[in-house]
């Protein structure tokens, strides 16, 4: 699945390359524009970029596309509309959302997916619907991707389900498909555009969610994921409806409680983060949703 020995001579390819090279390679830029930065850059004791701003030969967008290209930093352009605008870490990844998201991973990286542990594997979870959970694990999974990390994000809300459209995939068996045992891992599917990042959607709506989920093929899916991916990360149903987050998470042995400002009850929140601990699910800590 990958090929860690041919990751450096890639990455080393890849920033060798000039951002001039890199914006006439593509049509951007002109090579005689390029030079005319390039020019102004030397006189002034300027960064290429900001010479490009200075000349009004470049957008911030243009300089942003060549850096994600420059660093193989996983970057969807604007003008692709096969995904949601929601996607922020892949369409605007230096945006302030971006940066929010960077600082939860990190958090994460800190508390929960760390080697000394072999921890990979957490729920997103929320007591009521429109809060943010499938927002918040696509673009942790986006972020966790463009670090280079083996990624799989799993839409197990088998009632609701969103991760399909967001990211615009095809057909799959899905989870729902793998826990009625007519497909594996495989159902997977990759994210053009965005290396190291696979999608497990839900896949066919069953009537029985709860008693898939509860199935000990749940627990040997995740097993699995652990096995191949460095980081799974799983969508849930509104905690508050349904016991699906409950077993979930503790499947996944980890949650993160996402809330919604002016929105979520805390009181909610603090019954669904006790009922999870209860149940012996390490609560890694809480996102404020207030976009």
């Amino acid at each position: 699945m990958n090929t860690m020995a041919d990751t450096p001579a890639k990455t080393a390819g890849a920033v060798a390359r000039t951002i001039g090279d890199i914006l006439v390679s593509t049509g951007r830029l002109s090579a005689e524009n390029a030079q005319r930065i390039l020019e102004k850059a030397q006189k002034d004791n300027m960064q290429f970029g900001d010479a490009a701003l200075a000349l009004k030969l470049l957008t911030r967008a243009d300089i942003d596309f060549a850096l994600s290209q420059q660093f193989d930093y996983s970057y969807l352009l604007a003008n692709d509309t096969s995904r949601s605008p929601e996607l922020v870490a892949a369409y605007k990844p230096f945006s302030r959302v971006g940066e929010n998201l960077r600082a939860v991973r990190s958090q994460l990286m800190l508390r929960w997916f760390n080697n000394e542990n072999a921890h990979k594997v957490v729920a997103m979870v929320s007591p009521g619907r429109g809060e943010g959970r499938s927002f918040v694990a696509a673009n942790l999974a986006i972020v966790f991707s463009q670090q280079g990390q083996r990624t799989l994000l799993i839409d197990a809300n088998l009632r609701n389900a969103r991760q399909h459209q967001l990211f615009g995939l095809g057909k799959s068996a899905g989870l729902s498909g793998i826990l009625a045992d007519r497909a594996g891992l495989e159902a997977a599917l990759p994210v053009h555009g965005i290396d190291d990042l696979m999608v497990l959607p839900a896949g066919a709506v069953p009537p029985n969610p709860q008693e898939l989920l509860g199935r000990a093929a749940f627990g040997s899916l995740l097993k699995a994921a652990a096995e191949n991916f460095d980081v799974v990360i799983i969508d849930t149903p509104a905690g508050g409806d349904y016991a699906d987050a409950e077993i979930i998470s503790a499947a996944a042995g980890a949650a993160v409680l996402v809330t919604r400002k002016n929105q979520t009850l805390m009181p909610e929140a603090a019954q669904l983060a006790r009922r999870l601990q209860d149940g012996g699910v390490v609560l890694v800590g809480s996102i404020l949703n207030d976009d």
